[in-house]
């Protein structure tokens, strides 16, 4: 499930790091909040891998636009749900994209032609 949200940016979490049985992994959360509705909601978002360090060149107050999938999952008979962003770009300039996991850097509109799907290859 692949959805969409464009809100302005309230906070930005420092990075955490840890080890798990597949190794070292980084996630960093950030907060945006929506502008359309009546009554604004704040949504936490998480993004994983070394593209964390992208949020960085984001203030607060900016709008993006986040793509991003949302999962649950059980643990101790409670269920938890993780709203995890796989691209996180300026609302304004489409700029900045930050995709989920992997190793290559985020890119700019000028560095790649535009794209209709978000496959890597």
């Amino acid at each position: 499930m692949n959805l969409e949200l464009t809100a302005k940016l309230i906070q930005v979490m420092p990075e955490v790091t840890g080890s798990g049985r597949n190794g070292e992994w980084k996630k960093r959360e950030f907060v945006v909040e929506t502008t359309d509705d009546q009554y604004p909601r704040k949504v936490c978002f998480s993004v994983w891998g070394d593209r964390t360090q992208s949020l960085e060149s984001f203030q607060p107050g900016t709008m993006l636009k986040v793509s991003f999938n949302i999962e649950s999952r059980e643990y101790n008979d409670r269920w938890y749900t993780d709203a995890r962003a796989w691209r996180v770009e300026s609302a304004d300039q489409g700029a900045q994209s930050t995709p989920e996991g992997g190793s290559t850097p985020a890119h700019t509109a000028a560095d790649a032609p535009e794209s209709k799907d978000d496959l890597p290859f």
